[in-house]
């Protein structure tokens, strides 16, 4: 269930995908929350550093080990506006996130349902709380004017 704190963060997952489509990158935005306050942010960073490993996710739970002093992200929310893929999943597991909420689902790679479900399936290690579609109409529509852009 979507609340209004979930849809604070999420507005400023969006901020980050809007840096990711000023700088010609696929537009997905994170952010990582502990204890109520962003303490990581995150965008697509794929093109400019010519690595497919650069998404939002990943590089926003790289910030927040770093924030923390600790690979650990216990008791922390990551907020992104596209369903995670199956390897920002495995990250959110390894990492021990608590919570992940994302935006609008993501057809081809999604791994919260879309295409596969890694959350569903129980880990031996870690249990991950999953929100999903939230602000889902606003995180899908910059992503459609996007690729429409690149079209052109």
């Amino acid at each position: 269930m979507t609340n209004l704190m979930d849809e604070t963060f999420m507005r400023e997952a969006l901020k980050e995908a809007k840096r990711a489509f000023q700088r010609e990158e696929v537009p997905v935005g994170a952010v990582l929350v502990h204890e109520g306050k962003v303490i990581a942010k995150g965008h697509n960073q794929v093109e400019m550093l010519k690595d497919a490993t650069a998404h939002a996710e990943m590089i926003c739970m790289g910030a927040g080990a770093q924030a923390l002093n600790n690979w650990r992200l216990i008791d922390t929310t990551l907020y992104c506006t596209l369903e995670p893929c199956a390897m920002c999943a495995g990250a959110l597991l390894l990492s021990r996130v608590k919570r992940v909420v994302w935006g609008a689902p993501d057809l081809r790679h999604g791994a919260g349902g879309s295409w596969v479900d890694l959350f569903s399936i129980q880990h031996p290690t870690h249990k991950l709380e999953v929100t999903s579609r939230v602000l889902e109409q606003e995180c899908g529509a910059l992503m459609q004017a996007f690729f429409r852009q690149r079209r052109v």
